[in-house]
């Protein structure tokens, strides 16, 4: 029996060590039914810090569905793993270390990277057991690792068998922060302050000047056109001759162009190669030279002149002062505008002339907005974001990357002729820096030596195929085809994720498990919010109001934090507020302290259902924890997790703890027995998902024991968490009349608190207006009820009266002015009609919405009325016990 207290700094840890021990949640080499296998495509957090409460939130709802389908129909494949191989990796292992990658052999750097990584997934590992995950911890991967290596290099050279590939020299989006290329999704806006700067430039051969608006002065240098619209009049007469760019003196053409904005600065603009999109656009239509002015680290080179080595910052300032001596700087005023940042260091990017491989994506858009289409989407509004992601593209995927740490590419090229060899399947993982190509020749032109490809994958080339990596994706050289290893869970069930990255990682991993296979990579995505701070603002460190996940959970139960994170209406951002942590450590004690009362009142685990059949009161409750099951259950396959987790708890609470258990106790008898035992146990699996802790402890220590093929144990098994879930009995009940009967009790049960009368004192009299009928034994026995009468079809002797008109001043002060005062005075005076929906006083007609009438019913009779909610309850002539 559950005795004393229930500590969850005991339990909890007990149970999530005993969780993992025993490996409650392994999904089986062999599955009893592949296929019903329910699999969930878990995101591999980034190894870039420690844990923080994002993680947590969107663990637990991801936990929640994971032991709701185990319980419910399906083996669940629940993975995880850890994302080490890229960017965010390298920079964690440079600030741990203080040092940069650049300053070591690639080699050795990778191996200080999974060193450092190493010690933050074992703290990710023991963070992710403490708040209660039920991961099978046997189906883990690292994304560095070297199967997962072999998965990603296979998938390049499928693709580039495709043709599906290219590699290109041509202008990239660069970090040079990072020092290397980024792909479009990678990058985000940002507002940053700046200046707008007038600079006056001449026209070749003439005194003419015209005026260029811009606020990067130090891409002057890089100047290679200018460009005037072709409705711009008062402009034509540039066409077609040469402007003289200032301080640097060389001649550039000026052409129409239909792309330039005429409504912005002078309606002339400078191209340089590279300042946007635009630029690229201009440069490869036109056929225009390029001048790269700065390099990959954002420093000026020589094509600057004397302002070479200077970093571009530096570089601006400079230029501008110098053009404001030379008398080329017309006007300079601060602005706000928007720019392109490299989202993980928020450093603004360049356009540079590399080469660099890609993913061709923009020729299939339709195809990969069709297999978007063939998801559900939790919630569906989301797929409106993906949407506008993939008709916005502009660039192809750019997958390679000029770091040190990463999946390097299964590439050499021929020294002579430039011809790409690509590894052979059967020898991959490879490092081309250590490994030798699969030919001693060229196989184009037949020359013996090679240059090894020093660039690594983009992490989402190799993140994007976790579908992939957990069903055991790989090439069946016998066979001469690729094969999985799990064919039962792929398509994968569910997506989860958070809304932020549906470009990043959903995305891709669309286009690259549709390219493989064929199939779209899951049958269903689930997009969580963020968590916000109380004060619904975004958290971050530099605003300091970072939730630390180890201090919420030194002070509150992981069960409490599991029904904080499970009040969320999926998508929506959720606010983290310790109101919602005190009402899931409430509902633990409430749980606990009714199993307690349970135990007392029912002792037997398992009573049988008694040979006379249930009593009326209790079928109904059982009847009613039916239909709360087929809710329940509906709401938890919607992901409607917000919706479950309250309905539950306020039957629960209300329904069962608040009345049904009042009325068992005053009852011994074995309909009240088995209706105690059946409905408490259905409670324990039912809160399983989200309350996974303290329903494993009492299931342990009051339904566990029970011999198997018991035919009322409903499946007792070792976990509740490996128990079945359960299904409606099938009873019925009068639900109307059940719920009347439980109104009847409760309002007499207030009425005896409210006068300080014990629960068994005697009432002499008491009138029902409802149809009870059936439940009157259940009233009177718990009630003490002497006479009970019950008037089912006469009409109550009450009558409703107008105690009040609430004004909606917001809508009614702008509306009427003046007016409102008459209008408030009327309404004291009760000077005033009400017709249906209008309200007529002080000679205006107020409609609906304009104001809302405030109701009571009133008895003039002998006893008094209580408030039953929609029955008429009236107590006479009560008596002390």
């Amino acid at each position: 029996m559950p005795s004393g207290e229930y500590d969850p700094d005991t339990a909890e840890p007990h149970w999530q060590r005993r969780w993992v021990d025993e490996e409650t949640y392994a999904y089986p080499d062999d599955p009893v039914d592949p296929n019903t296998a329910f699999s969930i495509d878990t995101p591999p957090p980034t190894v870039s810090g420690s844990l923080h409460w994002g993680h947590v939130y969107g663990s637990i709802l991801q936990d929640v569905v994971a032991r709701f389908h185990r319980m419910y129909d399906s083996e669940v494949f629940y993975p995880f793993g850890y994302d080490d191989n890229g960017i965010a990796s390298e920079r964690l292992t440079e600030r741990e270390l203080d040092v940069r990658h650049q300053d070591f052999e690639r080699r050795e750097f990778q191996r200080k990277c999974r060193e450092v990584c190493l010690e933050y997934e074992e703290e990710f590992t023991e963070k992710m057991q403490g708040v209660g995950l039920s991961i099978d911890w046997n189906n883990t991967y690292r994304t560095i690792s070297p199967e997962v290596q072999r998965v990603s290099q296979l998938s390049f050279i499928d693709l580039y068998e495709k043709g599906r590939e290219y590699r290109q020299e041509a202008p990239a989006i660069w970090c040079p922060e990072c020092e290397t290329a980024i792909s479009q999704v990678e990058t985000e806006d940002d507002e940053r302050d700046s200046h707008f700067h007038d600079i006056e430039f001449g026209v070749a051969g003439s005194a003419d000047a015209f005026t260029i608006s811009t606020t990067r002065p130090e891409l002057l240098p890089a100047c290679v056109a200018v460009f005037v619209h072709p409705d711009d009049e008062g402009n034509q007469d540039l066409v077609g001759r040469e402007a003289e760019v200032p301080l640097f003196g060389h001649e550039v053409p000026i052409i129409a162009d239909d792309r330039v904005d005429m409504e912005t600065g002078s309606g002339i603009v400078m191209c340089c190669t590279f300042g946007d999109q635009n630029d690229i656009e201009w440069y490869q239509a036109h056929d225009l030279d390029l001048r790269v002015a700065i390099d990959e680290s954002a420093h000026m080179t020589d094509v600057a002149g004397e302002y070479e080595g200077l970093h571009s910052s530096e570089a601006r300032e400079a230029i501008v002062s110098d053009l404001e001596e030379a008398g080329a700087l017309l006007d300079r005023w601060e602005i706000t505008h928007t720019v392109n940042v490299h989202e993980r260091c928020e450093t603004s990017v360049e356009f540079l002339v590399t080469e660099q491989w890609y993913i061709e994506v923009l020729d299939k858009r339709e195809e990969y907005l069709q297999a978007g289409r063939e998801m559900e989407w939790f919630p569906e509004k989301m797929f409106t974001r993906y949407q506008h992601w993939v008709e916005g593209l502009q660039w192809d995927w750019l997958i390679s990357r000029q770091r040190s740490s990463g999946i390097p590419f299964p590439v050499w090229y021929c020294a002579d002729c430039d011809h790409e060899i690509v590894a052979e399947k059967a020898d991959l993982p490879v490092d081309p820096l250590s490994d030798d190509p699969p030919v001693d020749a060229c196989p184009e032109c037949g020359h013996g030596e090679f240059i090894a490809e020093d660039d690594v994958l983009d992490t989402w080339a190799t993140s994007s195929l976790t579908p992939l990596i957990n069903a055991g994706w790989d090439y069946d050289e016998a066979a001469g085809e690729f094969g999985m290893e799990r064919p039962e869970i792929y398509p994968m069930d569910v997506r989860p994720q958070g809304h932020d990255i549906i470009s990043f990682w959903l995305f891709h991993t669309v286009i690259k498990c549709y390219e493989h296979t064929g199939e779209v990579p899951f049958e269903s995505t689930m997009i969580n919010g963020m968590v916000l701070d109380e004060n619904r603002e975004k958290m971050s460190k530099s605003k300091g109001n970072v939730v630390d996940p180890d201090a919420v959970l030194e002070e509150y139960p992981v069960d409490a934090a599991r029904y904080w994170a499970s009040g969320s209406a999926i998508g929506d951002d959720l606010p983290y507020q310790e109101k919602g942590l005190r009402a899931g450590e409430k509902l633990i004690r409430k749980l606990w302290n009714a199993s307690k009362l349970v135990e007392s009142l029912a002792p037997e685990p398992y009573p049988d259902e008694p040979e006379g059949g249930l009593r009326e009161i209790d079928r109904w409750l059982l009847a009613e924890l039916d239909r709360e099951i087929e809710t329940l259950t509906g709401r938890l396959e919607n992901r409607e997790f917000s919706k479950a987790r309250d309905g539950l708890r306020s039957f629960f609470w209300n329904t069962f703890c608040d009345d049904y258990l009042e009325i068992a106790k005053q009852r011994e008898d074995a309909s009240a027995a088995y209706t105690l035992r059946t409905a408490h146990r259905r409670f324990l699996k039912l809160f399983a998902p989200v309350l996974a802790h303290v329903t494993e402890e009492l299931w342990q220590d009051m339904y566990a024991d029970a011999a198997e093929g018991n035919a009322t144990s409903e499946g007792a098994t070792d976990s509740v968490h490996l128990a079945d879930w359960p299904v409606p009995l099938g009873l019925d009940a009068d639900a109307d009349a059940g719920r009347a009967a439980m109104a009847v009790v409760g309002a007499l049960r207030r009425y005896k608190s409210e006068n300080q009368l014990p629960l068994n004192a005697d009432l002499d009299a008491v009138e029902v207006y409802a149809d009870v009928r059936g439940f009157e034994d259940d009233v009177t026995g718990v009630m003490h009820v002497e006479d009970l009468e019950v008037h089912p079809d006469a009409e109550a002797p009450v009558e409703t009266v107008v105690t009040g008109i609430d004004l909606d001043y917001a809508t009614v002060g702008p509306k009427y002015g003046d007016r409102v005062g008459d209008i408030d005075a009327a309404l004291a005076d009760g000077d005033y009609e009400i017709d249906g929906d209008e309200l007529h006083v002080a000679g205006v007609t107020l409609e609906d919405g304009e104001f809302s009438i405030e109701e009571e019913r009133q008895y003039a009779g002998e006893g008094d009325l209580l408030d039953a909610e929609d029955v008429v309850v009236i107590v006479r002539n009560a008596v002390e016990a």
